[in-house]
């Protein structure tokens, strides 16, 4: 059995969290000392330095997430930090830099809203850079998605044309970003036309207004259609997307951020001929840490760009972080910076 690899000082015994014990509003969210994570063989402890709060975290917290997550629950589902305790074979080092995320992390066991967390090592990317804490943590399960979707989800290489459905989110931004890095030529869309700046700041070709069916946009555009599409937007217009997308091309179902995961009555005469229908829903691996590496090196650069919304700093502003996310009225990420 490999020996654990610690880092000089130990941990202490209890750690201060943010701690679901019921479904509720935002005083759900509780601050309590709990004891620190004890390690498992396989896994890694990190030593939280921040972490993104997402749309899934305020479901959890709702208690409108599946069966797979239980209370009470420390949330957050990713975060950054440097290595507190590792297998000694596990090619972690202690007080290394790495980004962890998704796996069940703050669904089926705890998450980043701690001082602490504990995860398989399978899901620890290492990384080096010198940028702050608070651009690191916005990264983590917005590039992995992003990255995912536009890889193992539409195979996207250069000159090739690229559909964004709900285009101003945060997986919006960073496939836009990392789409036109790839060579792709990019079309997003908004609902609200005042935001069109936002998509063109992330590099976007065409920003499009969203009033609920684009397809005929898309074709003023792109006649035969565009080669891949990352739906965000969910079931509800899907098959407005579909009709988008060239013969041979395909559609990417990431997101529903208008609520509507399922399709009544589903028939898949719905997808046009030769249109291929995927979904992305991926995992840690799906962002290998030269990507990830890559990606730090062009935000240093300034080549690339990280939407984040705002910064909130202690465990004690989570709940106006998750109040911001679910207002929705401040586009971008919002990321949670523990200061010690």
């Amino acid at each position: 059995m490999s020996q654990p690899r610690a880092a000089g000082g130990a941990a202490p015994a209890t750690m201060r969290a943010v701690v679901v014990t019921r479904p509720g509003g935002l005083d759900a969210l509780e601050i309590k000392d709990v004891p620190v994570p004890v390690r498992k063989p396989g896994w890694v402890r990190i030593r939280v330095k921040a972490f993104g709060v997402n749309e899934s975290e305020v479901t959890t917290r709702k208690g409108e997430s599946d069966a797979e997550v239980t209370y009470p629950r420390v949330p957050g589902i990713e975060g950054v930090g440097v290595v507190d305790e590792a297998d000694e074979d596990s090619e972690l080092r202690p007080g290394q830099q790495v980004a962890t995320m998704m796996g069940g992390m703050g669904r089926s066991y705890d998450g980043a809203y701690a001082q602490y967390v504990s995860v398989p090592a399978a899901q620890v990317i290492p990384f080096e850079t010198g940028l702050p804490w608070e651009v690191v943590g916005a990264l983590p399960e917005m590039f992995q998605t992003a990255y995912g979707s536009l890889t193992t989800g539409l195979d996207l290489t250069a000159g090739q044309t690229l559909l964004i459905r709900g285009g101003t989110s945060t997986v919006g931004l960073s496939a836009a970003t990392i789409a036109k890095d790839l060579g792709a030529t990019v079309l997003s869309t908004t609902r609200s036309p005042e935001r069109a700046g936002e998509l063109r700041a992330a590099g976007v070709d065409h920003p499009l207004v969203d009033n609920g069916t684009i397809a005929d946009q898309v074709r003023e555009l792109m006649p035969e259609g565009v080669d891949a599409v990352l739906e965000l937007v969910g079931c509800s217009v899907l098959a407005d997307t579909l009709r988008t997308v060239r013969r041979h091309g395909t559609v990417c179902f990431t997101g529903a951020l208008a609520g509507q995961w399922t399709i009544p009555d589903f028939t898949p005469f719905m997808i046009p001929g030769g249109v291929r229908l995927t979904s992305y829903g991926g995992q840690a691996a799906d962002l290998p840490a030269d990507v990830f590496a890559r990606q730090l090196q062009a935000i240093a650069a300034g080549s690339l760009t990280v939407p984040v919304a705002k910064v909130y700093h202690g465990l004690e502003q989570v709940r106006d972080a998750q109040a911001d996310v679910e207002s929705g009225t401040t586009p971008g990420k919002h990321v949670v910076v523990l200061d010690y």
